[in-house]
Parts: C-alpha cells; structure tokens; sequence
C-alpha cells in the first residue's frame, strides 16, 4: 500500500502516564450523519493500550509545513511530547498541535479489530479550521516512503 498515496494525519489523546501521538495516514471520512472518521492502528503500536482506554482524541491533518511533526510522532513515544512549545492541552485534556490546518475531535465510538490493526472509528465533536495563510497551505502527503506536497495539474 505504499505505493497509494495518503492524507499525514497526527493522533493524539490523554492517558494517565501523559500525552500520546502518533502519526496514521489510513484516516477516512466514514459518515455526514452522523459525523464519522476513522483510521487504524497496528496490534502492536506503543499507543494501542492508551487507545483502547481513551474516550476521546484529536486527529490533526497537516499541512507540508508540518513533516517535523510527521517525522517526530514516527519516533521513540518518549520523544514525541518532549518539545512542550509544540502543543497544549483542551480544555478537554486533549494534546492539540500548534499551527495545524485543521484539527477533529472525536469520541471514540467504535473499536473493530481487523487482522493485525484495530479500525478505530471516531464521532467528531469539535473542528478547528484554521484562517490565516501558513494554515491555508497544501496538505502533507506521503507515498512511497516519502512526504511530498501535491502540485496541481499542468503546472
């Protein structure tokens, strides 16, 4: 499937030992009515157990400004938080990423184990959608093994 290219999203919720994140290029719009996401996580993810006891989480898309957050939260999870100036918490206790085009929400409504991953579906409860002009820029894609920008045709 590498060779599909994919949306750089960043998954982060709260847990009891602190923040996690990780960096997930399978999210999907799933539903309109109700407002359903979802994206997958292996069996074998350092962020599995934190997941499965999460009630709630925020999927960032990111811009092609943000491959250091994609490259960071592919990392050891104890590097992944380190930079504090790099994000802050909801009011609901969720870690949000600074300057993120755009940013959901979501409940967790629906775990379904699936071969080695679990299809983790999600309710959005809140979008931020960011105005100004960096948040405005092209999204992050990967394909391949790389992270690129996407150019519009005939250009």
């Amino acid at each position: 499937m590498r060779r599909y290219p994919a949306g750089v999203t960043i998954v982060t919720l709260d847990s009891a030992a602190g923040p996690v994140g990780f960096t997930a290029t399978s999210f999907a719009s799933i539903s309109l009515d109700p407002p359903l996401v979802s994206f997958n996580i292996a069996h074998n993810s350092s962020s599995i157990k934190a997941l499965h006891a999460a009630d709630s989480l925020v999927i960032h898309l990111l811009g092609e400004h943000q491959q250091h957050l994609a490259q960071r939260f592919s990392r050891s999870a104890d590097q992944r938080f380190a930079d504090e100036s790099l994000w802050k918490r909801l009011d609901t206790g969720e870690p949000v990423l600074h300057g993120t085009p755009i940013w959901l929400r979501t409940t967790v409504h629906q775990l379904i184990p699936i071969g080695d991953h679990t299809l983790v579906i999600g309710m959005v409860t809140r979008v931020h959608d960011e105005d100004d002009a960096e948040a405005a820029a092209a999204p992050l894609l990967y394909h391949d093994g790389r992270y690129y920008r996407p150019t519009p045709l005939g250009e």
